[in-house]
């Protein structure tokens, strides 16, 4: 696993439940903004779920994954309404949930 990758998990540990970031926003913590492809990357090879919360990362336009790592859309959809986030269709508002 790359240095890299373990500093993406170590931001998306941080956002709180009830609360997205996009994977821009993860990328730019990590001080490579930019580099939103990579934090999916790292996302998708996720090697703790239970513990990096990536159901919580979402595209720049509040959109879910259809690539999500552990299920799908429906999946990620389930885990975020569990914590209380509202989507529409499969989308989240980012004006209101981002972290």
């Amino acid at each position: 696993m790359s240095g890299y990758f373990n500093s993406v998990y170590e931001i998306v540990k941080r956002i709180p439940r009830g609360n997205v970031a996009t994977y821009g926003d993860v990328a730019a913590l990590t001080g490579r903004p930019g580099a939103a492809r990579e934090v999916g990357w790292a996302l998708h090879v996720n090697p703790d779920p239970g513990n990096i919360p990536c159901h919580r990362v979402v595209n720049r336009f509040g959109g879910l994954s259809g690539a999500f790592a552990f299920g799908g859309k429906d999946e990620h959809k389930a885990r975020l309404e569990a914590e209380g986030i509202e989507i529409e269709g499969y989308n989240v508002d980012l004006e209101k949930y981002r972290w």
